[in-house]
């Protein structure tokens, strides 16, 4: 009586080494994210003694110290400011915006934006550096 045996050949790749190359590609693009800073726009913000952070990406609007109005990286002028202020938020359906003013600049411009945002039932934080 012969014995037939199942020898079947499985093909293999080997994966050994790709668990070493995707530690390396996460740390890397874990790095340059890091690094990789959403606000070009330099400003000297106010100091705080305590300041959070926040991990989701609100609305930012930066003013300088030229009085030039930037919402998210885009330049607006003041007049038109409220408008693409609106559109904004209600595109991202986000009701917070970050403020940042130099710490230099009057008071009268945080208390313009915070007017505008009192009439557009938006919530303003103003960034701080500690």
């Amino acid at each position: 009586m012969a014995i037939k045996r199942n020898k079947r050949l499985h093909p293999e790749i080997p994966t050994s080494s790709l668990s070493d190359i995707m530690f390396f590609l996460f740390l890397f693009f874990l790095i340059i994210s890091t690094l990789a800073n959403p606000n070009v726009i330099k400003l000297t913000l106010p100091k705080a003694k305590s300041n959070e952070t926040t991990n989701k990406d609100h609305v930012t609007i930066s003013v300088t110290e030229d009085k030039l109005y930037y919402i998210d990286k885009e330049q607006v002028p003041f007049d038109q400011l409220e408008q693409a202020l609106f559109n904004k938020t209600t595109m991202l359906n986000d009701k917070v915006v970050v403020v940042r003013v130099p710490a230099d600049n009057k008071v009268q411009d945080l208390v313009d934006l915070m007017q505008m945002g009192v009439k557009l039932k938006l919530n303003f934080v103003i960034a701080t550096s500690k």
